[in-house]
């Protein structure tokens, strides 16, 4: 029997596990996980009864094959979730579909609000062009705004780096005021200096042309309307959060005979001179173990990849070594209530903003968003009617100043900007508060990653090493792709396929992002 070994518990390693044993009685799967969490950069936090979404994760997806395989690990729900009881709110229920009340196994329909919060005031996340928008930015900005966007039709620039890419699709003028100063808070370097290919995969399709069409198509209520990934309006979510469903998947994949280590760092990659990986070693209670493979799945860290293997010739060792990663810190907060006042139409429990996460452009601080984890789902909450329960994010390279402070620091730092917001008036109201960290959240889009495709190469070249995920492909995945890349991964394993193309080129094409793109089908993952 053949053996693969799968480095990475999170959604693509998870899911190459799964499918390998749901496909083939003929290989042992084992499945090395470096901490004591499923779910990678997508796991939930359960402090206290209060869960925690590392970076908000909404389940949508365009590819049937996804959406089969999370209906089969979590169930859409066939009854009414609390706060839908609480507030008589009707939401879409799938008959015959688990009680939420009653099974933990479960996944929800919510409804999707993002709003942006600039200068004290909300606007839609993606700018949308009704009359509140306009009246919160003023009749000069808005005629600003206006011939702005016509001189960016007119006089397109190259798309050669961020910053023209959201240039020439919304204009200079919105650009510097919703997406400047966000974007350089969430990377840490000028959108300038960023390659235009981030802003492709992320906002995809969207634009002023984009966002006028899908209002034409609900006034004229087509049916078949197209959507951009942006703009859809509900979406998925596990019951307890995106950590639960890699939790679920993980306890299956041991029902099927996959063995899993947790708490076992992957150290080292071994090549032989055929340029054929035979094992790996990793770390675990203090012992570094051997363990032979015949295949190796990755999920990890490209740069730590490649670090770990013997024998890689110097140019993909460089670039590797290069690429840059962005690292993510997030405060819970309890407090009672929040200041924000809703003035939208959504009742919501205690009558509190909709919003499952708001993106913070106020320059005056560093928080880059905040999520509301009492709108992603009732059960993240201990106590929904009465508290408020919300993470507030930061953008942040590891070992820097706010890396290294101590959790009183961070806390400190969190409380003061919600005051300086006007999230809340002092901190005499905070209840109680809660760090995490994660290492490598978002693969960067600068450095040496201009020169991936060299490394690409070399990777495809060792036939039996595969990559897959956001950190395996350094690759600004959501997580139907990186399911993708592992469902690609099973097949040429199967098959006997050497050629990789159909691993690397998920989630590349444009046609990939558009196509069969109609309302209730897209994905938006952060």
């Amino acid at each position: 029997m053949k053996r693969a070994l799968i480095i990475g518990g999170g959604p693509a390693g998870l899911t190459a596990a799964y499918e390998l044993l749901k496909k083939s009685e003929d290989i042992e799967v084992v499945v090395f996980e470096e901490s004591n969490d499923f779910g990678g950069i997508a796991k939930t936090v359960n402090y206290k009864g209060n869960r925690m979404d590392m970076g908000g994760h909404r389940f949508f997806s365009k590819i049937p094959e996804v959406n089969q395989w999370w209906n089969n690990i979590l169930p859409m729900q066939g009854s009414p979730t609390y706060d839908d009881i609480l507030l008589k709110r009707n939401m879409p229920l799938t008959p015959g579909g688990p009680d939420p009340e009653k099974e933990d196994r479960v996944m929800l329909m919510r409804r999707r609000v993002s709003r942006i919060y600039f200068n004290d005031k909300f606007y839609d996340y993606p700018i949308s062009l009704k009359l509140e928008t306009f009246k919160n930015m003023g009749l000069f900005a808005t005629i600003q705004v206006g011939f702005s966007y016509l001189y960016s039709m007119i006089f397109k620039k190259p798309d050669d780096n961020l910053e023209n890419f959201y240039i020439n699709r919304f204009g200079r003028k919105l650009y510097s005021m919703f997406f400047e100063y966000y974007t350089e808070n969430l990377w840490g370097r000028h959108p300038s200096e960023i390659d235009a290919s981030w802003g492709a995969q992320r906002v995809k399709g969207l634009s002023i042309v984009a966002i006028i069409k899908d209002i034409f198509g609900k006034i004229f209520n087509k049916k078949n309307r197209k959507v951009e990934t942006s703009l859809i309006e509900e979406f998925k979510y596990p019951k307890l959060g995106p950590g639960h469903l890699w939790e679920v998947t993980a306890s299956e994949i041991e029902k099927m005979g996959g063995t899993i280590y947790k708490n076992a760092k992957v150290t080292k990659i071994h090549k032989n001179e055929q340029n054929l990986l035979t094992g790996l070693t990793y770390e675990k209670d203090g012992e570094e173990i051997y363990i032979q493979g015949d295949y190796i799945i990755s999920s990890m860290p490209v740069k730590d990849l490649v670090a770990g293997m013997n024998d890689v010739p110097s140019d993909p060792a460089r670039i590797a070594a290069g690429l840059p990663y962005r690292d993510y810190m997030t405060l819970g907060v309890l407090v009672p209530s929040l200041k924000l006042e809703n003035k939208t139409e959504l009742k919501t429990v205690s009558n509190i903003v909709p919003d499952c996460w708001i993106y913070v452009q106020d320059r005056k601080v560093k928080l880059g968003r905040f999520q509301i984890y009492n709108n992603w789902s009732p059960y993240m909450i201990k106590d929904l009617e009465n508290t408020v329960w919300i993470g507030l994010e930061y953008f942040v390279n590891e070992g820097d100043s706010y890396w290294n402070m101590t959790e009183e620091e961070f806390s400190r730092l969190g409380i003061q900007e919600m005051i300086t917001l006007g999230l809340i008036d002092s901190a005499d109201q905070v209840l109680d508060t809660h760090m995490e960290k994660v290492k490598k959240a978002y693969p960067a889009y600068f450095d040496t990653y201009d020169e991936i495709d060299t490394l690409v190469a070399y990777l495809k070249s060792i036939d039996n090493l595969y990559c897959v995920g956001r950190n395996g492909q350094h690759r600004y995945n959501n997580i139907d792709h990186s399911m993708c890349t592992s469902f690609e991964t099973v097949k040429n394993i199967l098959s006997g396929t050497k050629n990789k193309d159909n691993i690397w080129n998920v989630n590349t094409e444009k046609e990939y992002h558009e196509t069969s793109h109609t309302k209730n089908e897209g994905n938006e993952v952060d």
